[in-house]
């Protein structure tokens, strides 16, 4: 995305989950407490008297670590559908207020939460927009915290053949090659106190989990697309190829960087 106005691109972007909230929730994988709670308390401070906001919150993958450390949490999300899940899974929290907004334009009052979460929706942001109102809803001394988790596009055979099969339907080659290059970005707009860290992992997947997972990214065909039943049929195909055991095994990585406005 490129800086500018927020019309048509961003629109798009915000609309491309719809249909997959459901998929997503069940398929996607999960942030570990375990995993990010110390990390964030040691480099940032964390105490559960902070208030979050999570941006980009999806169905409250990540607002759920936060609301597992007594963090007040505002989950921020512009998609109608994930809200509308997220609003189901955490009926009764009342730690957590799902807020209709996006990077660029939370809706959240100014100076008003002491960090930012960002997790898988960081690279779909216009980041120089977003930083601008990161600025605006951070208390002074806030941090930005990035905790993002997924497979690795070149871990193995398996995750080689899985990209190729995305990228196959996505209609662009820039596959991670985008997405790595947002990232990199975040040393510079988060120059004090920068923290990172990457931890290695690996889901094992039976061809149902994994059908239903690669159904849950934004460039997959969805039911009703002419498309999909060719992408069902070379899921299972790529499955069969490299499954053992009645299990394919992708890498992951899970990115965790923190740092703090200049």
């Amino acid at each position: 995305m490129r800086s500018g106005p927020a019309s048509t691109s961003m629109i798009d972007v915000t609309q491309r989950f719809t249909g997959r909230a459901a998929g997503y929730n069940q398929f996607r994988e999960r942030y570990d407490p375990g995993i990010v709670l110390p990390r964030l308390r040691q480099w940032c401070g964390l105490t559960p008297a902070w208030t979050i906001a999570d941006i980009g919150a999806g169905t409250g993958m990540l607002a759920d670590v936060f609301l597992a450390n007594g963090n007040r949490v505002l989950a921020v999300e512009p998609n109608p559908d994930m809200r509308a899940a997220c609003l189901a899974l955490h009926a009764g929290d009342e730690k957590l207020h799902v807020v209709s907004g996006r990077a660029e334009a939370s809706t959240l009052p100014p100076q008003s939460v002491d960090l930012i979460s960002m997790g898988r929706a960081f690279h779909w942001f216009d980041v120089d927009r977003a930083m601008v109102e990161f600025c605006r809803i951070l208390r002074p001394e806030g941090w930005i915290a990035s905790v993002t988790t997924g497979r690795e596009p070149e871990g193995s055979a398996a995750n080689l053949a899985v990209e190729a099969l995305l990228r196959s339907f996505s209609g662009s080659q820039a596959g991670h090659e985008a997405v790595h290059a947002k990232y990199a970005r975040l040393r510079a707009f988060l120059p004090r106190d920068y923290r990172e860290e990457q931890i290695d992992g690996a889901m094992q997947l039976t061809e149902s989990d994994l059908f239903g997972l690669l159904c849950s990214l934004s460039h997959a065909p969805l039911p009703g697309d002419s498309r999909f039943p060719d992408f069902e049929n070379r899921t299972s195909e790529l499955f069969a190829q490299h499954a053992a055991g009645g299990r394919i095994t992708l890498v992951t990585r899970c990115w965790i960087n923190a740092g703090r406005l200049p």
